[in-house]
């Protein structure tokens, strides 16, 4: 199998090229929160495919954790984030992030984003599954789109970062070990640029479209882990995919979140029996870890040949309801259920991707230049299964780091320019392809032998059909997004089931019925994986 560098040929000699001290790819919260952050005599570049609206953060529901209470402290959550993460969690990352929460939430708060309170001068906290404290911050069930539409708010008032919406990266330039910028595709003009820089951050998000059931919206197809490792950055953890528990289970809809807030104000899962049944299988009930949670349901569903599990909070007043969880309730009423009356269909879908970039606490990647952060990134922080509402948290607290960082770089005069220049040219030819067939394909594949439940014989299964595909692919001239995109997410379901196989044992989200105990003498810490190189490495 042919293996190339880059997806297009492109010849920079040609083609527009422009220079930005800093180049971001994504808009979701982790992508402008570091654009706000770098000192603002630097000028930034923010690409996004879509508008600076879509991103996977618009959905997130339940909130953001952090220790504000009288009966919390930063090493209690660092406790939780460890128990939640399996063994696998890098404690420094972890404590960077519980020790620098607040100081980013109050950045938040100074920057207008307003969150629920209880009064004046405090916030209002719930709790999720495997917090021992309430200590998540919300604004209702709609706390990413909030802080995120606030951000962008910001964030158009700068005069040092521009905006580039529908513009497609579809590579880093690389040369010796450190970035030189990017490759972009321009959605509207249907030409292809080039902009140098020495500082590249990288906040794409997760790669959640692998699946066919899924949180994530259509944008989620993990270009930014995919061009990293074409430019030889080491991934991590891929095997590690977080299943939410509770997703709506709908004809018309198998995608809306119902937020895991809902069970942390007392929503109990009930069988199609309307049996109880979370105290059979943990003793935290409906709120044990989301792994835990999602497997429960998975084998309820099983034992009762049901396609659902029921959520009930109808104990709670419409009042109440229609207060702290407004968009939940008015989705569900449009198709035609009252959670204050009504028990919520929901089943598992695909959420989260604990596996990445592998960055160190700053952000820094294998390859100079080049930043990660948000859901793109495996910093250790989530290990084997992300506790609840960490994700934005993660984002806010290490972009702000990179903003301390390339304040430190561009310090320097000679980092605040770059010469590079390339042809790429090879011999490959236009295919009539559906793209979107074979996407669907590759979806239905993962999510039947790479999801919550896997195998050896399974996952050896879903490599051979992968692999097929990247072998059809090979050789194809891509000139479209959609082709761009399945490129991607080929080589990106190949590594999530190289990196799955290599795991022989179960361990948080990554569980597999043939090695069903975890295996604390013989484990591996991480699965890493290097460019082009489909045999991982363990460390």
């Amino acid at each position: 199998m042919r293996k190339y560098r880059y997806l297009v040929d492109f010849d920079m000699g040609s083609m527009e090229c422009e220079y930005r001290d800093v180049v971001i790819i994504g808009s979701g919260i982790a992508g402008v929160y570091t654009a706000l952050e770098i000192p603002p005599e630097y000028k930034v570049a923010i690409f996004t495919k879509e508008s600076l609206e879509s991103s996977n953060s618009v959905l997130a529901q339940g909130g953001i954790a952090v220790s504000l209470g009288k009966e919390d402290s930063p090493k209690l959550h660092f406790k939780d984030t460890l128990y939640a993460g399996a063994g696998l969690c890098d404690e420094d990352s972890v404590w960077v992030l519980v020790n620098e929460a607040a100081q980013n939430i109050d950045n938040l708060c100074n920057m207008g984003v307003k969150f629920d309170k209880m009064d004046e001068s405090r916030l209002a906290l719930t709790r999720e599954a495997a917090h021992s404290k309430r200590r998540i911050i919300h604004a209702g069930d709609t706390t990413g789109k909030v802080v995120l539409d606030q951000l962008i708010s910001v964030v158009r008032t700068k005069d040092n970062v521009g905006i580039f919406e529908r513009t497609y990266v579809l590579d880093l330039l690389v040369e010796e070990g450190s970035v030189k910028g990017v490759l972009v595709y321009d959605e509207l003009t249907r030409e292809y640029k080039t902009y140098l820089s020495n500082i590249v951050v990288c906040a794409t998000g997760g790669f959640g479209q692998l699946y066919s059931n899924t949180t994530n919206p259509e944008v989620a197809t993990g270009d930014g882990v995919s061009m990293a490792y074409r430019a030889g950055a080491q991934l991590m953890d891929l095997e590690f995919i977080q299943f939410h528990p509770t997703v709506l289970n709908h004809p018309d809809d198998r995608s809306f979140l119902i937020s895991e807030a809902v069970r942390g104000e007392g929503g109990i899962l009930k069988n199609i029996n309307c049996e109880k049944f979370m105290l059979n299988y943990h003793e935290l009930g409906e709120l044990a870890p989301r792994d835990v949670v999602s497997r429960s349901i998975f084998k309820e569903m099983k034992k009762t040949g049901s396609h659902h599990v029921f959520l009930d909070i109808t104990f709670k007043g419409r009042e109440f309801l229609e207060t702290r969880f407004p968009n939940i309730f008015k989705t569900l009423i449009q198709y035609g259920i009252d959670m204050s009356k009504d028990y919520i269909p929901v089943a598992p879908a695909e959420h989260y991707c604990m596996g990445g970039i592998k960055t160190d606490v700053f952000g820094r990647t294998g390859i100079t230049g080049l930043y990660a952060c948000g859901e793109a990134t495996c910093n250790g922080i989530h290990g084997a299964n992300r506790l609840a509402s960490n994700s934005l948290l993660e984002g806010l607290v290490f972009g702000h780091k990179i903003g301390v960082e390339t304040g430190h770089i561009l310090g320097d005069e000679s980092k605040r320019s770059v010469e590079f220049s390339i042809k790429y040219k090879t011999d490959r030819l236009r295919k009539e392809l559906d793209s979107k067939e074979i996407k669907q394909e590759l979806q239905d594949i993962m999510n039947g032998y790479a999801g919550i439940v896997r195998d050896g014989g399974e996952l050896m299964l879903a490599k051979k059909r992968i692999l097929e595909y990247r072998e059809i692919l090979a050789d194809m001239r891509n000139e479209t997004i959609d082709d761009f995109e399945i490129q991607n997410m080929v080589l990106l379901a190949s590594l999530v089931i190289d990196s799955a196989l290599e795991r022989e044992e179960s361990r948080g989200a990554h569980y597999r019925s043939d090695f069903k105990e975890l295996d604390n003498e013989n484990w591996k810490r991480h699965v890493i994986l290097s460019k082009y190189d489909n045999s991982p490495e363990s460390i």
